[in-house]
């Protein structure tokens, strides 16, 4: 399609190239980090980790939480940690992160896919009810883009039929479910800090567990499976997936200053929602009695044949997008039969827009004006 000029109050002597997500690295990040240089204490060991262990735990209502290298690592701890192996399935959403499936696999187990529901774009309890065989032995709910999941039926599935329950929540730090923050209803629970995560260490991860002896597997196996009673003793395959304690003193700092920076990513949205009113799409809003933290700020086109021109419309704009995540079922190394209607569509139509709590309203407005004036120019050829 031909490109449309922009307003000339966006034109190009006011063109800023505005990516996906910056991170928002104010408070004592600097001070800590310095800290850590001072202390001699850079790498797995150091009061940093510990304190933003706890403190971690303490934000989002856990027991106690335990750090690790990154979000996908996580995962993987978490799934060995509760025995799900070789002859397991686990029931997971297709439209979601790679990381998520690749780490089921990596414990010999079989990811068994289920599609998801249209306006939250969360897994579908239903599909995942359906989806239960006797060799199925947990289900893995997945927090996309910030919107949790249906956790009070989720949860009911996996009392009534004896499963575990594991939630993914990289990209949904600051959400909630019923006043409850994802992450505290399940077995287990992992989150991701990578940088374009609302709070990061740069890589970095966390596991929150509600059963001690977890907990304290979980501490083992990502230590190099290490005793506790006799030195360089270890008598258990196990893992290094230990944070720095660098990463935790930026992560303590970013905890801090996560109501801030929550509170800045609303504002982005709301932005959005009013600035991209009555266009051929939707943003990805709250449904029911829940905390969107809004990692993504998504829109989801009327029509798929409109998204990539659509990207590639903000992209000559300086404006940087992405997609929706494609279908993990259709991956060459863990391809799997079954049809995913509504997963295939949202993932046709769907639009991560630039999100990061430092978003200016000019930035902001420059962005609604762009995708404004790509439906307007599309208007016109058709």
């Amino acid at each position: 399609m031909k490109s449309a000029a922009l307003p000339s109050s966006f034109g190009a002597a006011n063109l800023l190239q505005i990516p996906v997500y910056q991170p928002y690295l104010g408070g004592n990040v600097s001070r800590y980090v310095n800290a850590c240089l001072d202390s001699g204490w850079i790498s797995s060991r150091g009061d940093f980790v510990s304190k933003f262990e706890t403190g971690f735990a303490e934000f989002i209502g856990a027991n106690e939480a335990t750090s690790v290298a990154n979000g996908t690592v996580a995962i993987h701890l978490a799934l060995d940690a509760l025995g799900i192996g070789p002859g397991d399935e686990v029931v997971v959403p297709t439209l979601t992160y790679i990381a998520t499936v690749n780490t089921i696999l990596q414990t010999g187990a079989k990811p068994v896919f289920v599609d998801s529901i249209e306006d939250t774009l969360q897994m579908n309890p239903e599909a995942a009810e359906l989806a239960i065989t006797p060799r199925t032995k947990a289900v893995m709910a997945v927090h996309l883009y910030g919107h949790p999941c249906d956790m009070t039926s989720i949860l009911a599935i996996c009392r009534k039929h004896n499963l575990l329950l594991i939630e993914d929540c990289a990209e949904a730090f600051g959400s909630k479910w019923n006043g409850q923050h994802v992450g505290t209803f399940g077995d287990a629970a992992t989150f991701s800090f990578f940088g374009n995560k609302t709070i990061t260490t740069g890589e970095g991860g966390m596991v929150v567990t509600r059963d001690p002896e977890i907990m304290r597997r979980c501490r083992r196996l990502k230590n190099q499976g290490v005793s506790s009673t006799r030195e360089y003793w270890h008598d258990i395959l196990a893992y290094n997936y230990r944070m720095t304690n660098i990463q935790a003193a930026i992560g303590l700092a970013q905890l801090e200053v996560a109501p801030e920076i929550l509170a800045l990513k609303a504002q982005v949205a709301q932005a959005y929602r009013a600035g991209l009113s009555q266009l051929p799409l939707r943003t990805h809003d709250a449904v029911g009695d829940v905390v969107h933290s809004h990692w993504m700020c998504s829109v989801i086109v009327d029509h798929p044949q409109d998204r990539d021109s659509l990207r590639s419309y903000l992209a000559e704009r300086g404006i940087e997008t992405r997609p929706f995540f494609p279908q993990t079922h259709t991956m060459p190394h863990c391809r799997a039969e079954g049809e995913f209607p509504i997963a295939a569509r949202l993932s046709a139509r769907g639009v991560n827009l630039p999100s990061y709590p430092g978003l200016s309203q000019d930035q902001i407005d420059g962005v609604c004006a762009a995708i404004r004036s790509f439906w307007g120019c599309l208007l016109q050829i058709r």
